[in-house]
């Protein structure tokens, strides 16, 4: 069976930015690598639906569907209803490309041409490992990750170098496992998976990329969100049976569905 690849674009309040995104697929040449986009809008207040669907008439070779979450369900929740359309519709992978901007699916590239994403069950880009490019990082947010990824590395006993950026490849294996359903549904959400992929031995690997922030607007509290992801591994760390036993969700969504606006099929 070949690659059956869905790029699933996860956004909230990216007017400004997803034209930009989808104009990553305007030239036909990611047409060989990706059967699908999947741009999923978690209840944005501005239009960032119109403006995906105007962009998504340039998209060359690649279908593309832009759709509503029916709930708030998070950046996490969305991972799961695009986890869930991927497992419905036959997909061998999901790639993951932000909303905002900040990457490019062109770093993406070198992976899909290795077959390093048949190899491994995760590929994750990795925005503090030598490679790759930061553009509007002040030093004192690196420091802070490369802090957190040497905390996990540490507890974990694995090489973490990127906690969840926003372009990042899974295999089936990864995103079919029921446990996945009980991660939380927010902003934490890659950090549980990364801990479920260590946790059961799958074979992960980073990539660099490039990273930019310009006009983007970030939705974490830093400080609330560190103490968060500190409990998180302190957690699994110390309290693994409760850990891993637990649903980690603070609203349990009996599905995690949506309603298309546009397709190009």
């Amino acid at each position: 069976m070949g690659d059956r690849i869905l790029v699933f674009i996860p956004c909230y309040n990216c007017s400004a930015q997803i034209g930009r995104v989808l104009g990553q697929f305007t030239s036909g040449e990611m047409a060989p690598y990706f059967a699908e986009i999947l741009v999923l809008d978690n209840g944005s207040k501005d239009d960032t639906v119109e403006q995906a669907v105007r962009a998504a008439s340039e998209v060359r070779g690649i279908t593309v569907t832009i759709a509503r979450n029916r709930s708030n369900y998070n950046l996490g929740g969305s991972h799961k209803a695009a986890f869930s359309y991927a497992l419905a519709n036959s997909f061998t992978h999901v790639a993951v490309l932000h909303g905002d901007d900040q990457g490019c699916i062109w770093d993406l590239i070198d992976v899909l041409k290795s077959g390093d994403h048949r190899v491994y069950d995760a590929c994750l880009g990795a925005r503090f490992m030598k490679g790759s490019s930061l553009v509007g990082y002040s030093s004192f947010r690196i420091f802070g990750n490369h802090v957190f990824n040497t905390l996990f590395t540490i507890g974990t006993r694995w090489p973490v170098k990127d906690l969840g950026s926003g372009l990042n490849i899974f295999g089936r294996r990864v995103f079919e496992h029921e446990g996945v359903t009980r991660y939380a549904d927010d902003l934490r959400f890659n950090i549980y998976l990364l801990l479920g992929m260590v946790r059961r031995q799958l074979k992960v690997r980073y990539f660099p990329i490039s990273w930019r922030e310009d006009d983007q607007v970030s939705n974490v509290k830093m400080t609330s969100q560190a103490l968060k992801t500190l409990e998180l591994l302190l957690q699994s760390v110390f309290k693994p049976s409760y850990f891993w036993g637990a649903d980690h969700r603070s609203q349990k969504h009996a599905e995690y569905a949506f309603d298309p606006v546009f397709s190009s099929r």
